[in-house]
């Protein structure tokens, strides 16, 4: 039996104040996980396969950069290892790069077969992920968490494009879930208090392997974490004087805090954590904020319209404007920046500019003339295919 209740004023913004961010549900997990659905959805692949035949750019140009790569090689040979050492920029790298690589290109040749239907090459995909399957136990040394992450990353990518798009058989593919729950989740799902590109990559590979597992408890708590992280990463003026923290990290002077932002001590909208270390580890960290973001929209939700996209947003502007040769102040790094921002703009520039209509001059110029956008060897892959003026 309902009951009807009159409210003050007062009463409703109390009440407004105390359900609003339950009911919106902008990081949790879905009442039914979509497939595919880690970054790339049936809907994007359809449109791109629908460009690819007809011969149109950018998306035909970006088709063909993939495919003459060597991750698109069907003489390819797998090399697992049971236990993946990767030391601090993976040096010892004993199966490090094989693993990265093996993982893009099972990505790759998912990508291939959508939009080919050339079996040859799903089967290439699935023999890939059979083959680290069936080898992995572990990740050693300092940047175990780093690889596991980036590695973890692509993985779900490609499975989630061949098991629920590919119409032939995948028997090992429990196996392979098996692998993602039992050697990766673990080392990634309770995060990272290393610079905020660490975390963040490793919660784009918990949420998409979340996806993939249905696993709404990991999903829900790497979307926490992501969301913290998120904050931490991109600072906004409306975050007052200091960034926001992450909890567990003791950043609690000032002098701490400018430290740990690589000795930057003025604060601007756009700027991340590791502006002034370098853009290229930014653009990691940029680059797996998007990822997120886009497949929690396609798991029906929307962090792009929360502070998540507003932070997305300003951080491709501010370090696309630099990354376009605008001249460095001396309050910004020195006077100095390290450039190198990546492929990594396409997922959030078609998200913000052309399906939410926000105008973004200084990512689309850099966007633009970044493609076709390929791949950073590392868990970036084919994004102008993927995402390029993609409306769904």
């Amino acid at each position: 039996m309902r009951r009807t209740a009159f409210l003050t004023t007062a009463s409703v913004l109390v009440v407004c104040m105390i359900t609003w961010p339950a009911a919106r549900h902008a990081d949790a997990a879905p009442a039914a996980f979509v497939h595919p659905g880690v970054t790339v959805s049936k809907a994007q692949l359809d449109f791109v396969r629908t460009q690819v035949n007809a011969g149109a750019q950018p998306w035909k140009g970006a088709f063909d950069q993939m495919m003459a790569s060597k991750y698109a090689d069907l003489n390819r040979t797998p090399k697992p290892r049971a236990t993946v050492e990767c030391g601090s920029y993976s040096n010892p790298d004993h199966g490090c790069t094989d693993e990265r690589q093996d993982a893009i290109a099972a990505y790759t040749d998912a990508l291939a077969w959508y939009i080919t239907r050339d079996d040859r090459y799903a089967k290439k995909s699935i023999e890939l992920m059979d083959a680290w399957s069936a080898v992995i136990k572990e990740h050693t040394n300092s940047n175990a968490p780093l690889q596991t992450g980036w590695a973890g990353s692509t993985w779900p990518k490609a499975a989630e494009i061949i098991k629920y798009t590919y119409t032939g058989s995948w028997a090992n593919s429990g196996r392979f879930a098996t692998m993602l729950r039992n050697v990766y989740l673990p080392e990634i799902i309770n995060g990272s208090d290393s610079n905020g590109n660490w975390e963040l990559s490793m919660m784009e590979a918990a949420v998409g392997i979340s996806v993939f597992l249905e696993d709404k408890a990991s999903y829900d708590k790497a979307m926490a974490k992501f969301r913290t992280r998120t904050a931490a990463y991109v600072y906004l003026s409306s975050d007052g004087e200091l960034p926001k923290t992450v909890p567990g990290q003791n950043l609690d002077t000032k002098a701490k805090i400018v430290g740990y932002w690589q000795g930057q001590s003025t604060f601007v909208t756009g700027l991340t954590q590791e502006t002034c270390r370098d853009f290229t580890h930014t653009g990691y960290g940029i680059s797996a904020i998007s990822h997120v973001a886009e497949t929690s929209r396609i798991q029906g939700q929307d962090l792009y319209g929360t502070d998540v996209g507003e932070r997305l947003r300003q951080a491709l502007g501010f370090q696309a404007k630099y990354q376009l040769g605008a001249a460095v102040p001396g309050w910004l790094c020195g006077g100095s920046l390290k450039l190198g921002l990546g492929p990594v703009t396409e997922v959030g520039y078609n998200a913000l500019h052309n399906r939410l209509g926000i105008a973004m001059s200084n990512t689309q110029a850099l966007t633009e003339q970044q493609r076709p956008a390929g791949t950073n060897n590392l868990f970036v892959a084919w994004e102008t295919l993927t995402h390029g003026d993609d409306p769904n």
